[in-house]
C-alpha cells in the first residue's frame, strides 16, 4: 500500500530526525536550519499524501483508523514544528520525530486493501469536527513527550549524571511551560471539536445529545487534563508530579482512540 509519495514523506521525516540528533552533539547553526527545513518539507509532503488519499476514497482521508493515524502523525510534527519556531528551541526534534515516523509507518503499512465505507457524516461541520479532535490528541501527544522529557531531564540531573547532551536540552521550566502551552491548545481544540460534533449528531439525528460512551471518555479526558493545569500550578504538584499526570491523562487518551473507538462506541467506531 505504499506509493513514492508516501516513501518520500517517510525519508524526509527520517532524514529530519537524523539531523536532529546530530544537533544533540553539535552546537552548528546550519545542522539546526536544515533539520527544521526538512521537517517543513516532510510536512509538505505528508499533505500531499493525506490529499492523494482523499482523491483516492474520494471522502475525507481520516474516516477509519489508518487515516486518522496518518493525520494524527501530521498534526503532530506540524504543531510541534510551531512550538519549535516559537521558542526557538530545536532539541525536541529528536524525541518527537521517532513518533510522528513510527505512527506514520503503522498507518502506510497496516493500511487494508479494501477500502473502507462512506462516512455516515458528510459536511463541512463533520470535517471540522474531526479535524479539531484529531489536532487536540496531537497538541495532548506533544505534552505527553515534553513530559516525558522533564522526567528524564530531572532523574539525570537529580543523579548528577550530566552529560554533554543533558546541558543541550531545554529548561526544566520551559518544558513544564511548554507542556501547559501543548495542553491549553488541546483543551480549546477538544472543546471546539465537541461542540461541532455535537452540531454534527443534531444534524443526522435530530438530537443534540445521543448517549455514546466517547462522549463520557471525552469528558473524562478533558477534566484530567483541567486538573493539570490547575495542580501544575501548586507547589505541591510542580515538577516531576504534574508531567506524570500528564502522562497518565495520554495513556487515557490511548485508550479512548483504540478501545473505545473500536469496540465500545457506536457513532465514533472505526469500521
Amino acid at each position: 500500500m505504499t506509493t513514492p509519495l508516501a516513501i518520500l514523506t517517510v525519508l524526509a521525516y527520517a532524514a529530519s530526525l537524523a539531523l536532529y540528533f546530530r544537533l544533540l552533539y553539535t552546537s552548528q547553526v546550519l545542522v539546526g536550519r536544515a533539520a527544521t527545513l526538512l521537517l517543513a518539507c516532510g510536512l509538505g509532503l505528508h499533505y500531499l499524501l493525506l490529499l492523494e488519499r482523499s482523491r483516492t476514497l474520494h471522502s475525507v482521508p481520516y474516516q477509519d483508523l489508518y487515516g486518522a493515524m496518518s493525520l494524527f502523525a501530521w498534526l503532530l510534527a506540524l504543531t510541534y514544528l510551531g512550538l519549535e519556531l516559537f521558542h526557538r528551541q530545536r532539541t525536541l526534534g529528536a524525541f518527537l520525530l521517532p513518533f510522528v515516523l513510527l505512527i506514520l509507518l503503522a498507518a502506510t503499512l497496516a493500511r487494508p486493501d479494501v477500502p473502507p465505507g462512506p462516512p455516515p457524516v458528510h459536511g463541512a461541520v463533520f470535517a471540522l469536527h474531526v479535524t479539531l479532535s484529531i489536532l487536540a490528541y496531537a497538541a495532548f501527544g506533544l505534552s505527553f513527550v515534553l513530559s516525558l522529557m522533564f522526567i528524564a531531564e530531572e532523574t539525570l540531573l537529580r543523579r548528577h549524571k550530566l552529560g554533554s547532551i543533558v546541558w543541550r536540552f531545554p529548561a526544566l521550566e520551559l518544558l513544564e511551560r511548554m507542556a501547559r502551552s501543548s495542553v491549553l491548545l488541546g483543551l480549546l481544540a477538544i472543546c471546539a471539536g465537541m461542540f461541532l460534533g455535537f452540531l454534527s449528531v443534531d444534524r443526522l439525528t435530530g438530537r443534540v445529545w445521543r448517549y455514546d460512551p466517547k462522549y463520557l471518555v471525552t469528558l473524562l479526558v478533558v477534566a484530567l487534563y483541567v486538573a493539570y493545569l490547575y495542580l501544575g500550578r501548586t507547589t505541591k504538584w510542580r515538577g516531576a508530579r504534574a508531567s506524570k499526570l500528564c502522562i497518565f491523562n495520554f495513556v487515557v487518551i490511548l485508550l479512548s482512540a483504540t478501545v473505545v473507538n473500536l469496540f465500545l462506541s457506536r457513532w465514533h467506531r472505526f469500521f
